[in-house]
């Protein structure tokens, strides 16, 4: 394979890729229109892979979208980017754009799959640490509440340093005469 073939594939921003993963049932997919275009093959193609694979794709590497799952899709996506698609899409849990990568065996198909992969990592360690803070903010705000007598405490002395009246200054100049 020649290098510069090689170099384009592993360009592809990962924005590209992320903006491509969605959540439906509770899950991240991608979309198999989306998967085929970035493996450079067409959905035709992609679907007939599958098919051919049944087997390799249980329900938690692959399913086909609900009627109004696709329709919920399309509004949050914006109709005019769907072209007129005739046939409700697959979608491809993070299993299966692994098993994916398998069935179309191709070297774009690797080295966008090591790229995907990535991506699923990545964004598997955000929630961690994000889930991490959550609990980190849920026991803070535990103990704010144990200790909410305190803390007024403390704003209340804030509150009286901050107000607190300056000191009378000498006057300066002549005093009047009573």
């Amino acid at each position: 394979m020649p290098k510069n073939q090689n170099q384009a594939v592993s360009l592809l921003p990962d924005k590209t890729i992320i903006n491509k993963i969605y959540l439906i049932r509770g899950q991240k997919i991608m979309l198999d229109r989306d998967l085929a275009e970035m493996y450079q093959v067409d959905t035709k193609q992609l679907k007939r892979q599958v098919r051919r694979n049944i087997d390799r794709f249980p329900e938690d590497f692959m399913f086909i979208l609900s009627s109004q799952e696709f329709e919920n899709l399309r509004s949050q996506i914006g109709t005019s980017s769907w072209g007129g698609a005739r046939y409700i899409p697959m979608a491809f849990t993070e299993q299966g754009v692994s098993m994916l990568s398998g069935v179309l065996n191709s070297q774009v198909a690797i080295q966008v799959h090591i790229q995907i992969i990535r991506i699923f990592s990545k964004m598997r360690e955000l929630l961690l640490t994000n889930k991490e803070i959550l609990l980190k903010l849920e026991t803070l705000e535990n103990d704010v509440k144990d200790n909410k007598a305190d803390i007024a405490a403390i704003f209340s002395a804030l509150r009286q340093l901050i107000e607190q009246p300056s000191p009378k200054r000498k006057m300066i100049g002549f005093k009047p005469i009573d």
